[in-house]
C-alpha cells in the first residue's frame, strides 16, 4: 500500500507537539533541504523517500503515514517511550475484602 500522508512534528513555540500533514513530500521539501534518499528501511514503501536536513526520518506511522520529526521531538518521544511504566495497580484489597464472608453472616 502506497504512503498517502506525509507527517512532518515539530515543537511549538509553547513547546506543545505540531503535526502537520501533507500529500506528498514536496510540503515538506518547501521547508527542508533534501540531501538524500532512503535506501535501507525494512518498510519496503520507504525505499526512496526523501532524508531531509536537521529531520529525523522517515518513519512509518501505520500504515499509510511517512513521519518525520526535528531531533528534540525525536529526542523527547523516545525518552518517554523507553521510560519504565508503573506497575497497574489492581484493587486486590478490594477484591479480598469483597470476596470474605461477613462477619455478621456466621
Amino acid at each position: 500500500m502506497a504512503k498517502d500522508t506525509w507527517r512532518l512534528v515539530t515543537r511549538g513555540p509553547d513547546g506543545e507537539l505540531v503535526i502537520r500533514d501533507f500529500d506528498s513530500a514536496e510540503g515538506i521539501l518547501r521547508m527542508h533541504l533534501q540531501v538524500g534518499a532512503d535506501d535501507c528501511s525494512t518498510d519496503l514503501d520507504l525505499r526512496g523517500a526523501p532524508v531531509f536536513r536537521s529531520l529525523i526520518g522517515p518513519m512509518p506511522e501505520g500504515r499509510n503515514v511517512v513521519r518525520y520529526e526535528t531531533p528534540e521531538v525525536f529526542e523527547a518521544l523516545t525518552k518517554e517511550w523507553a521510560a519504565p511504566k508503573a506497575p497497574r495497580r489492581r484493587g486486590r484489597k478490594a477484591q479480598q475484602q469483597a470476596t470474605l464472608p461477613d462477619a455478621t453472616d456466621g
